[in-house]
């Protein structure tokens, strides 16, 4: 389950219809029934919270969202999208990451899911992180 505050327009989101996980882009929210608009490859529908699940943020759901890798000789892991960098110190573990967008630089000891770094990017950056 996805917290609702936490939801912005264009974030990425499993979505829990009958029992079945659909990949979708949130396209709406209304703030008061607490419900998300996402747009999956089936259709468009209104979610609550508790039918939005995250995306686990790995290298595939960096490579959908256009980033490039460079791989270090010490075992560690960069992702780039123009300015915007993720640092993992050991390649393949999310669990610890440092991204940074010019002179703003963030530490993280935590895995997060994709919609989480779409808002840290939008923050940063004041651009959606969108797939391409």
């Amino acid at each position: 389950m996805i917290k609702f505050q936490d939801l912005k327009v264009g974030d990425f989101v499993l979505a829990d219809f009958e029992g079945d996980k659909w990949e979708g882009v949130v396209n709406k929210l209304n703030t008061e029934e607490k419900k998300a608009l996402v747009q999956t490859r089936v259709q468009e529908f209104w979610f609550g919270p508790e039918e939005l699940y995250p995306i686990t943020l790995d290298e595939e759901q960096l490579n959908k969202l256009n980033f490039e890798k460079q791989e270090n000789g010490d075992g560690s892991v960069k992702y780039v999208k123009g300015p915007f960098r993720i640092f993992l110190p050991e390649k393949g573990n999310f669990s610890k990451m440092d991204i940074w967008y010019r002179e703003d630089r963030r530490h993280l000891n935590q895995a997060i899911p994709v919609h989480e770094l779409q808002n840290h990017y939008l923050q940063m950056t004041k651009v959606t992180l969108a797939r391409n």
